[in-house]
């Protein structure tokens, strides 16, 4: 996705956005263009409250002068925008590319309403292509994998390799909450909702990178403007 086509994604989510509202604040490069885009309209006068989906974005957002409040101290969210890595017609997502599933998850579940900013390539028929993200707490991290391989076999999912995400040189990426990341490549996820569930009841799952039901709206940035794709 071209910075133009990202740009335009961004610009028009940030028409949704209105006086007093709190946002939700998303996690990747689309995602920050929207914050900085944010910033601007807030230098200018617009006051609202942001909350971060991760630490990344916190100290964006902080040193842009937007006003942080941690989700502790909040009741509701109005608004959030985020990326995805990949959306189905029925606007199911993957997403944690970012490695801030879990805090994106709560964010998002927390809010009246959730917009997702994407390019064109991540509009998909069936998700599976981008690996699935799944974040697992370190202990029995590997006993955890091969539970997770040994209950999504009967979605005809088990031959499925997974591998974990490595941060720089050998060293396993750690999460902002100090998980780490299993990389699930299913190539097609025949049943979304299902394989969720599955992952729910695994103990040592800490979240997974499905969010099924929680976007609204998907607008797709391209090279000459924006499109809004709703539910099918």
């Amino acid at each position: 996705m071209s910075d133009i086509a990202k740009r335009h994604a961004a610009e028009a989510a940030l028409k949704l956005v209105e006086p007093d509202m709190i946002v939700g604040l998303g996690t990747g490069s689309t995602a920050a263009i929207f914050v900085r885009l944010l910033a601007e309209r807030v230098k200018a006068g617009l006051k609202i409250i942001g909350t971060p989906t991760s630490e990344a974005t916190d100290k964006l957002a902080r040193s842009l002068g937007i006003r942080i409040v941690g989700p502790d101290d909040l009741e509701r969210i109005d608004l959030t925008i985020d990326g995805a890595d990949e959306f189905d017609p029925a606007l199911n997502l993957i997403k944690g590319g970012g490695a801030a599933l879990l805090r994106e998850k709560i964010i998002a579940e927390a809010s009246d309403r959730m917009v997702v900013i994407a390019d064109a390539g991540k509009e998909v028929q069936s998700l599976g292509k981008f690996p699935l993200p799944i974040e697992i707490n370190a202990f029995g991290s590997e006993l955890t994998r091969r539970r997770i391989h040994h209950h999504i076999a009967a979605l005809g999912l088990g031959e499925a390799p997974s591998s974990w995400r490595m941060a720089t040189g050998e060293s396993l990426l750690h999460t902002d909450g100090g998980h780490l990341i299993l990389d699930l490549s299913c190539e097609v996820i025949p049943d979304p909702r299902a394989l969720g569930e599955v992952l729910d009841d695994i103990p040592g799952v800490v979240e997974h990178g499905l969010f099924i039901g929680y976007a609204e709206q998907v607008i797709v940035g391209e090279a000459d403007g924006a499109r809004k794709v709703g539910r099918r």
